[in-house]
């Protein structure tokens, strides 16, 4: 992050991502504009405090055109839940699993897994707008979440997609419910192959199917995945596009 374009501390960064996300149709630019017409432009975590609920109706009202009693389409609870995010008292999703400690050769013949997540211990994540990834180390019979990496600063990237693909660049597979074309190229030529589960599901469940697959005769694209060009893996994604 430039501080130079973006003065805005990390940890206030976080929560000034996290708290557009709580309110419904309020985008990251337009929560940072109305917080500097209150702050200035310096923002930092000691002056979120000074944030209310009050600002957010009034300042959101303002941009909608609206009076502070018209209905705004957020809700009174979203803008709670953003300022109590301002300030620090919700740090993060309560049902996170825990990740655990992994070294280098911990789990042999594995793979590195990111599960693109918005909640909890769930694959239930768009690539380009998820919360985090879950990266799980995974073998045919071991599994082993190794870490939780929030994706919150990507909104505050130049390109947020290739800052995606770096948080995740060791990674060799990667699920998610829904990926653009555009998206998904850039994935593939960071070396990490994509495959949608729209329905998504427990991360654990999604885990407990690649180990199968992994067990039993790898798909193709499985098979290659470590062996073939970006090119080549860009094809192969394509082509398992159109069998879907």
């Amino acid at each position: 992050m430039d501080q130079r374009t973006m003065p805005i501390t990390q940890e206030a960064a976080l929560r000034v991502a996290l708290a557009s996300r709580a309110m419904p149709n309020v985008t990251l630019p337009r929560l940072i504009a109305l917080l500097q017409s209150h702050l200035g432009e310096q923002i930092d975590t000691d002056n979120l405090r000074a944030i209310t609920v009050t600002n957010l109706k009034t300042g959101l009202g303002s941009m909608d055109g609206e009076e502070d009693d018209e209905d705004m389409g957020i809700g009174i609870d979203a803008m709670k839940l953003a300022v109590r995010i301002l300030w620090g008292e919700v740090q993060d999703d309560e049902n996170l699993p825990q990740a655990e400690p992994y070294a280098d050769g911990d789990i042999p013949d594995s793979l590195r897994v990111a599960i693109a997540s918005d909640s909890g211990n769930e694959l239930n994540g768009h690539f380009g707008s998820c919360l985090r990834y879950l990266v799980y180390q995974v073998s045919a019979t071991e599994s082993r979440l190794i870490g939780v990496r929030s994706a919150l600063e990507a909104d505050f990237a130049e390109d947020k997609n290739l800052f995606r693909c770096q948080l995740i660049g060791d990674c060799h597979v990667l699920y998610v419910v829904s990926i653009g074309g555009p998206a998904a190229a850039k994935v593939i030529r960071a070396d990490i192959f994509p495959i949608k589960l729209p329905n998504g599901g427990p991360a654990l469940e999604v885990i407990g199917r690649f180990q199968q697959a992994l067990a039993d005769s790898p798909p193709p694209w499985l098979a290659k995945i470590l062996g073939v060009s970006a090119d080549k893996r860009l094809r192969l994604y394509n082509a398992e596009e159109e069998d879907d």
